[in-house]
């Protein structure tokens, strides 16, 4: 379990809830089932409209990705390419076979039953990363049904306030009761932007984070897989994959960077 998604989540929500109290507010007042099942539930419908239901089915795998920490180590591939690659020099790519058929990674494993198989290395090459390009359509896919739910939910805040004024505003018979219902009104609202900036759009932003870390693994694999079937020296490929490990690193870090100094200007 990822525990970053479920800490920021919570953290996320104990500052607005703590902020709440703080000023003198009660808990008790911030709970509305109607204008959550409003919120929750015309959010839901507009995404199902958005959404074909392939691409729906798709949502408990982005959850997953969301929630649970990928056991990844970059390193621990870059070795046992190596490794391999060795064997491959020594005994042929044949030798790789039954390796190849027992790996757990199916993108590494794909790849090395056509590097035994004998396919070419453009080939090799166009296969696997048409299959790296689908993978990363996918992930955009999944990332923008929380993004669409976090355009929609705010909105549904705003439909559900307006259609608790028309009930507060339907019934003025009693002045008094004017300001909790409007307070109860704007509950909506508060669930909609809140629900919006603290777990949706977040959930988005860790799928397509998600994504790009597996994308750069497979990256890495493909070299290791060509650069093995090319007969490399081992310790060239051990090399050349740190090298491009480090670069894809160092290019993260200065994308961050730009990034942050962009929204600094603005």
């Amino acid at each position: 379990m990822d525990i970053t998604t479920i800490l920021g989540i919570i953290l996320g929500l104990a500052a607005l809830i703590g902020g709440y109290v703080w000023d003198g507010g009660h808990v008790s007042a911030l709970f509305v089932p109607s204008a959550l099942l409003i919120v929750l539930g015309g959010t839901a419908g507009a995404v199902v409209v958005s959404f074909p239901l392939s691409k729906l089915k798709e949502l408990p795998a982005a959850l997953t990705m969301a929630f649970k920490e990928p056991k990844r180590d970059p390193h621990i591939i870059i070795e046992e390419l190596v490794d391999m690659a060795t064997v491959a020099r020594r005994e042929g790519v044949l030798a790789l076979e039954q390796r190849a058929q027992e790996h757990a990674n199916p993108f590494l494993k794909e790849g090395l039953m056509m590097v035994v198989d004998g396919t070419d290395p453009e080939l090799t090459r166009q296969i696997l990363e048409l299959e790296m390009e689908a993978l990363e359509h996918n992930h955009e896919a999944q990332a923008k049904i929380f993004e669409a739910a976090g355009g929609y939910s705010p909105t549904m805040g705003i439909i559900g306030t307006v259609m608790g004024l028309i009930h507060v505003l339907g019934n003025l018979s009693n002045p008094d009761t004017l300001g909790p219902a409007i307070a109860v009104a704007f509950t909506a609202t508060l669930y909609g932007v809140g629900l919006a900036n603290v777990v949706f759009l977040p959930l988005g932003n860790k799928v397509k984070g998600r994504g790009k870390e597996q994308i750069s693994e497979m990256e890495l694999m493909l070299e290791g897989i060509l650069a093995l079937q090319a007969g490399e020296n081992p310790q060239l490929i051990k090399k050349k994959l740190s090298s491009f490990l480090h670069q894809k690193h160092s290019n993260k870090n200065k994308t961050e960077e730009a990034g942050a100094a962009n929204g600094e200007e603005v």
